[in-house]
């Protein structure tokens, strides 16, 4: 997987801004908490990366990442709970974009990233 997040990485980059400002404290903690402090945190980073090129209802997005329908539906609650997607319409066809908020951070998501990638090659020694 470390090579998958090695990708996101490359992307994230690509889409800052050069003269962007530097992610506030609060901003950088509820990244890290949402995209490396949880169990989902993997798929919710999936789904953003896809979620940058384009805009997806949940029932595309399950198709897009091989996931389960109501799996997609819970991430795409904590993400639009948490301001990161915007949802577009009701019910079983809404669609789904990134925030203002998160696009003006993306690149507090490297960040993110480099922490869930040492997570997750992380093992664990017991003595």
């Amino acid at each position: 997987m470390s090579n998958q997040l090695l990708e996101f990485k490359e992307i994230i980059k690509s889409k800052q801004n050069p003269g962007q400002r530097k992610t506030d404290k609060q901003t950088r903690k509820l990244l890290l908490y949402l995209f490396t402090s949880t169990r989902g945190g993997f798929t919710r980073l999936r789904i953003i990366i896809h979620l940058l090129d384009q805009s997806y209802n949940t029932h595309q997005l399950a198709k897009e990442l091989d996931l389960d329908y109501k799996a997609i539906q819970h991430h795409m609650k904590v993400l639009e709970k948490n301001n990161m997607v915007l949802k577009i319409g009701e019910k079983y066809g809404a669609i789904f974009h990134l925030s203002n908020f998160l696009e003006m951070n993306i690149g507090a998501l490297a960040e993110a990233i480099d922490k869930l990638d040492r997570k997750m090659n992380h093992t664990k020694v017991y003595l």
